[in-house]
């Protein structure tokens, strides 16, 4: 059985890191929504193409496209033995399909883990964070290379995200609480959803995470999948 995991957590909760993590030691698959929008770019696929347009245009790429991607992707071989899925869904639309998605692929449940965070907690993190100036990734602060202001990844100079100042990140924070709310709502009756406390030690976090995923993929009972009908998850048999 597949070991199919969405990470959600607002900006500064660490759900990158633990997903990059997670998925190492697992294994699988690390996908996120930025990854394979530039893959499908990069390969020019119809939609690839389509996203393309939209993000030269200054839009943001809509539901139906991305959505189109994400499922291109997790319908490959390589994904087929389980993924971590990082910004990806964003919206209920975006979950249902996500549910669609997995029942076609008919090859394990999904496991839902929210990192959360105290606001005080985050504002802290995302004003001190630090951003590579060549290939864009987030440094890890528990990383003795960050200390030299260089990327792990490619070695280029860390810098401050400019909407990182204190006042921009809590508009950001209420923003994302929001948005994501009825995400949430969405998730948080089913027996795989989990929620992790991301204020600890990532150590910790990720140790928890680990338990909490396994606990999760024995509740799901063998047999048929769960499925939706409308806008509710039918219960499991």
């Amino acid at each position: 059985m597949a070991l199919n995991v969405i990470m959600m957590g607002p900006p500064g909760a660490g759900k990158g890191t633990q997903a990059e993590r997670f998925a190492r030691d697992r294994g699988l698959l690390k996908i996120s929504t930025g990854d394979i929008l530039r893959e499908a770019i990069k390969r020019e696929t119809p939609l690839g193409m389509k996203a393309k347009a939209i993000i030269d245009a200054g839009r943001l790429v809509d539901d139906a496209t991305m959505i189109g991607i994400v499922r291109e992707r997790l319908l490959q071989p390589d994904a087929m033995n389980g993924f971590v899925l990082d910004g990806f869904p964003r919206t209920v639309a975006q979950a249902q399909a996500l549910d669609d998605i997995i029942a076609e692929r008919n090859n394990g449940p999904l496991i839902i883990v929210d990192v959360m965070v105290p606001e005080p907690e985050l504002v802290k993190r995302l004003s001190t964070r630090r951003i590579c100036s060549v290939c864009g990734a987030n440094a890890d602060p528990f990383d003795g290379a960050a200390a030299q202001n260089r990327c792990t990844r490619c070695g280029g100079e860390l810098v401050q995200r400019t909407d990182d100042s204190e006042g921009v990140v809590r508009k950001r924070l209420a923003v994302y609480e929001e948005a994501t709310r009825p995400l949430v709502d969405y998730y948080r009756g089913r027996p795989t959803f989990r929620v992790v406390d991301g204020a600890q030690p990532p150590e910790r976090v990720a140790e928890e995470l680990s338990a909490m995923v396994d606990a999760a993929a024995r509740v799901q009972a063998p047999g048929r999948m769960p499925g939706r009908v409308g806008n509710r998850v039918e219960p499991q048999l």
